[in-house]
């Protein structure tokens, strides 16, 4: 979570490793949507952590999240405030919808027709998740930390570390971690 200044720098500084990017340029910020989304999402996660009583930033904040609001529709995206930690990656726009009470991890990557949902509790990822296309993952489950989950996958079970799971239910389908898997731009995962 964002909690002060310098957490919300290394947060925009991981989301845009995560994305294969050193900095952002002009043409980034325009043509990827995605990643406006996202850097928009982090500007009001830290206006609601950190600037919260300072009735401007307030009026600000208030302002972005009707703008990204919009963006979010456009896009497809139901995506909460406060779920992700840093390194982020929306591989690609489409229907990504994720509870509110969900805590994911670091370095995850996410694809499109995802869900994330509550029932009877809310799922709970490690970090260093990477979620195929499709994916449904709910219930009160923990996803362990370098998981890989198929495209498709039905994840109603918790899972432990270091595995890649897939299928309708999801089960083990290889030891292979989502590191292993070649998922994650060259350096990022040290």
């Amino acid at each position: 979570m964002i909690t002060n200044k310098a957490t919300y720098k290394y947060y925009l500084e991981r989301d845009l490793k995560a994305y294969g990017l050193t900095e952002l340029s002009l043409y980034n910020y325009l043509w990827m949507d995605s990643l406006r989304f996202q850097r928009r999402l982090r500007k009001i996660e830290y206006l609601e952590n950190v600037r919260r009583k300072n009735i401007f930033c307030r009026a600000y904040q208030i302002l972005l999240e009707i703008i990204n609001h919009r963006l979010a529709t456009r896009l497809g995206f139901s995506i909460p405030k406060n779920v992700f930690a840093a390194g982020l990656c929306i591989v690609h726009y489409g229907t990504i919808v994720v509870s509110p009470q969900a805590k994911v991890g670091e370095n995850c990557r996410i694809h499109p027709s995802t869900s994330i949902g509550e029932y009877d509790g809310v799922p709970t990822l490690g970090n260093n998740v990477y979620i195929g296309p499709g994916a449904k993952l709910f219930g009160e489950i923990r996803i362990g930390n370098n998981v890989a989950i198929g495209a498709n996958a039905v994840v109603n079970a918790d899972f432990p570390d270091n595995v890649t799971i897939g299928g309708i239910p999801a089960k083990i389908i290889s030891t292979k971690t989502s590191i292993e898997n070649g998922i994650y731009p060259e350096g990022f995962i040290k």
